[in-house]
């Protein structure tokens, strides 16, 4: 087998809900199982499911979904699996991160309100840390290596610059700190479900 089996594969609970990510191996592993199905995926609005069986002997499929060669047969990986019994959406919290940090923040820098590409924004402690300031969501925003620099290590109210919005923790939602652009980690398969418009999802027996 090759590297295809540790691609990433979109994982739904019982109610078609994205809740998770795992590799084309442990999806593999939780067909094989009956703890999951596979999703099969024709054009952009049609999805069927199947079984370990059913899905080894699957025999139309898109061209662009890659294959796993064994000694005695080959079979295609699925991008999308949905669980057959979990229905319920896990209780998390959002990991405390650069990246998460600026994806609640919008990629906008709290102080000029402009939007900037991750390199060329930092982090800033609205409270500087030897204030007393902590590192947590609640005193750090997003910031711009120019206001970061023109604030420095002084209050919000000595330097004259106070965030656009209070600092919160983000309440989590599913695959939140995954990148919302769909690159070659990405199936477009997906698209239906982390961003879905609910009057175009049809199922096929």
């Amino acid at each position: 087998m090759n590297s295809s089996i540790d691609r990433q594969v979109l994982v739904l609970n019982r109610l078609w809900q994205p809740i998770n990510l795992c590799s084309a191996r442990r999806a593999i592993g939780l067909l094989f199982l009956g703890h999951a199905q596979a999703v099969g995926t024709f054009g952009e609005e049609q999805f069927s499911t199947h079984d370990f069986e059913s899905w080894l002997s699957l025999e139309e499929r898109p061209d662009d979904w890659p294959v796993v060669n064994t000694v005695s047969s080959c079979f295609c990986l699925p991008s999308i699996i949905v669980l057959a019994a979990f229905d319920r959406l896990p209780r998390k919290e959002v990991k405390f991160s650069r990246e998460n940090i600026f994806q609640r923040d919008d990629h906008l820098c709290q102080y000029c309100h402009k939007k900037f590409d991750s390199r060329e924004l930092n982090l800033d402690h609205v409270i500087p840390r030897d204030k007393g300031g902590a590192t947590s969501w609640e005193n750090v925003v997003t910031s711009c290596i120019r206001c970061n620099t023109k604030k420095g290590n002084k209050l919000p109210k000595e330097a004259g610059m106070f965030p656009l919005k209070k600092p919160v923790a983000p309440r989590w939602r599913p695959l939140v700190g995954f990148r919302k652009e769909f690159d070659s980690n990405y199936h477009q398969s997906w698209r239906m479900f982390l961003d879905p418009n609910p009057s175009s999802v049809e199922l096929s027996s």
